[in-house]
């Protein structure tokens, strides 16, 4: 089986090959011998009867600096695609959601992975609120007094944008820090829509565990660790990955959150959980998958494409 396979993504020439979840998708796409396309959304046109893009051949290399090559573009009614990758980096704004609109119309006859309504309607910290019982006490909002009522009931507590990305602007406040004034008129100049305010977990300075999840299944697991004097674990942010098995309470999560995924069609998640708490559920290519397999786990990008090649054949 050969697969005419698209990519709708920032700009390939961005992106860093050795973490990117899509571009170990593409690798194992190419090392299949399917045929591989790659285009931007500002390339997307949408009319009356088709979808079309300005599609550019494309072959990748594990080598950063000359991880691809692009032929020409031409444009291409994108229903005689097999498959559409959908690899976007936040923010998660009116373009992107315009974007799930347009290739919504031609999903499933042409397969977008994941399902562009699901995608749409799962931003990562909204979509983890369905989970309650799993989660860290957690407030949506930028109402002043609902904050003020939080910390009070919680004291140290982490304030971070709905839909920010890579640890960008997640900041730690204390029951008592005096910054807390100043950084919420930051968040509200800077952000019109509400926030997120968690309770601190203090253990996140021994990992924020990735795990990814391939229809509504265990997939692989990857321990984030910050780096000493830092929140952040995320990868990009200089967390050091670990290699890492499920605890009970872990499989307990993906055993409540995996037959929910599985109904949205999402076929490839990231959930990532601190102290038995999930925190997040992310639905738009989860980085994760290339550190699982560097550290001797399984191959997802294996996994996903034989789901997607069940799909197609």
């Amino acid at each position: 089986m050969t697969l005419k396979v698209a990519v709708q993504m920032d700009h390939i020439e961005t992106i860093k090959i050795a973490g990117d979840s899509t571009f170990a998708m593409l690798l194992e796409a190419q090392a299949r011998g399917h045929s591989l396309f790659h285009y931007t959304t500002d390339r997307l046109a949408e009319t009356a009867t088709d979808l079309l893009a300005a599609l550019e051949p494309l072959t990748v290399k594990d080598e950063m600096g000359a991880h691809f090559t692009l032929g020409a573009p031409v444009v291409t009614s994108l229903k005689d695609v097999d498959v559409i990758l959908m690899r976007q980096d936040p923010p998660f704004d009116l373009a992107y959601i315009t974007a799930t609109h347009m290739l919504e119309r031609i999903h499933p006859d042409t397969l977008v992975v994941n399902d562009p309504a699901a995608v749409r309607n799962a931003p990562e910290k909204l979509f983890v609120m369905r989970f309650p019982d799993l989660m860290p006490p957690t407030l949506i909002t930028r109402d002043r007094a609902a904050i003020d009522a939080f910390r009070e009931e919680h004291g140290d507590i982490v304030m971070k944008p709905l839909f920010g990305a890579g640890g960008q602007a997640v900041f730690r406040l204390t029951a008592d820090d005096l910054n807390y004034g100043s950084l919420y008129d930051f968040f509200a100049a800077t952000f019109r829509e509400p926030w997120v305010i968690q309770r601190f977990l203090p253990k996140v300075s021994e990992g924020d565990k990735r795990i990814i999840l391939v229809d509504g299944e265990f997939a692989g697991a990857v321990n984030r660790v910050p780096q000493k004097g830092d929140l952040r674990s995320n990868m990009v942010r200089g967390g050091a990955a670990a290699a890492t098995e499920l605890t009970e309470r872990e499989r307990e999560i993906v055993a409540t959150v995996g037959p929910a995924l599985r109904e949205e069609k999402i076929l490839f998640a990231g959930i990532d959980v601190i102290d038995g708490n999930l925190t997040e559920i992310n639905v738009t290519s989860p980085t994760g998958i290339r550190a699982i397999a560097r550290l001797g786990g399984p191959d997802v990008a294996a996994m996903i494409w034989d789901h997607i090649e069940a799909d197609r054949g």
